[in-house]
């Protein structure tokens, strides 16, 4: 069960439409949240957006970012042990 609050305003103009297209209220709301919940998922962020394709540009790796300093002081001392 859901409580919403409209404004006045709002429950005339929801009001006027269910009469108008003879629906229920209920049926407006829930239709109105799944098409919400939909763009919400359509509307991903930046990252999200991008997430499968970070650190992965020519090695396929996805960690490079988080193991470079680690690799780089890696690949130095062996450079400068021999």
């Amino acid at each position: 069960m859901l409580t919403v609050r409209l404004s006045s305003e709002e429950e005339k103009a929801l009001q006027a439409y269910c009469l108008r297209e003879g629906v229920s209220k209920s049926d407006v709301v829930k239709e109105a949240i799944e098409f919400y919940l939909t763009q919400r998922k359509k509307n991903k962020s930046p990252f999200e957006a991008g997430a499968d394709l970070f650190g992965q540009a020519g090695s396929g790796s996805k960690n490079n970012s988080k193991g470079y300093k680690k690799k780089l002081k890696e690949l130095l001392r062996e450079k400068h042990t021999h």
